[in-house]
């Protein structure tokens, strides 16, 4: 499904990216730390806490499959200016009509590669990112190739020492597949977290799952207080409850990929 740009009716200077009648992406360009989607709040959250924490000047490289609006990458050279980002987007046409309509600005250190997400990835040399984040659609859907144990295998031997895996996914309740998913992601780190609203949690509605994961120490303490804080409230499975969650959820492999489940029409989902 072809994705566009089209400008927000509401909030003039802004763009919203177009998937059908699914917002994938809002951008204010003049504001990039301005971020209305919900579970994009909480991706930035959780590279507030871990990798942005380090002093500006360190060398750092975070790795974004999906590219959309460019919404995760404008926020973080706004952040913590000098990260070095490469985002892997497939989609020609619309990696042209963002740099048209919603430039870059100049030494914003972001680096676009035309390239699914999977072949992008897999031609990085080891020990490559510090943070990776996972936020590909292909229309609606995560694609099946970038939710196999075989995927986070290939994430896990690219990433360097401290490295942050944050990956947005959608699902509903009981969550088959987020689960399977999420065995691949714990599979590969020591330490994973996983985030949703209240009522997705509660199986009222589809919505975004966001995992993240490390091979160390997450602040999750810190992350479970920004969730009790936030205007739509959302809460983080930690420790055990990550493990009874997955339950006996096998990963997705290679041999046998599943795309994410298909929403309903009109979800919005950044």
């Amino acid at each position: 499904m072809p994705a566009h740009v089209e400008s927000d009716p509401f909030h003039p200077g802004a763009f919203r990216v177009m998937a059908g009648d699914t917002a994938q992406s809002w951008v204010d360009p003049a504001d990039p730390l301005r971020i209305e989607f919900e579970y994009v709040q909480r991706v930035c959250e959780a590279l507030d806490a871990t990798v942005l924490t380090r002093p500006v000047g360190e060398p750092m490289r975070i790795v974004h499959l999906g590219g959309g609006g460019l919404t995760i990458p404008r926020y973080v050279a706004a952040r913590r200016p000098g990260t070095q980002q490469v985002v892997c987007e497939p989609d020609a046409d619309l990696v042209d009509e963002v740099r048209r309509l919603m430039p870059l600005p100049q030494r914003s250190g972001i680096r676009v590669r035309v390239t699914p997400g999977r072949e992008g990835l897999e031609e990085m040399p080891p020990a490559y990112f510090d943070a990776l984040v996972l936020d590909a659609f292909d229309g609606p859907r995560v694609p099946a190739s970038l939710a196999t144990g075989d995927f986070l295998d290939e994430v896990a031997a690219r990433r360097r020492p401290g490295a942050v895996f944050v990956a947005n996914v959608t699902d509903r309740a009981p969550f088959a597949w987020a689960r399977r998913f999420g065995a691949a992601v714990r599979d590969v780190h020591r330490s994973m977290l996983v985030s949703a609203e209240t009522a997705v949690w509660k199986g009222r509605r589809f919505g975004n799952l966001v995992f993240v994961a490390a091979d160390g120490p997450l602040p999750a303490t810190d992350l479970s207080r920004h969730a009790a804080r936030a205007a739509f409230p959302y809460r983080y499975l930690t420790g055990r409850e990550v493990a009874d969650w997955i339950g006996g959820a096998e990963p997705f492999s290679d041999a046998e990929p599943q795309p994410s489940p298909v929403p309903r029409r009109g979800t919005w989902f950044s």
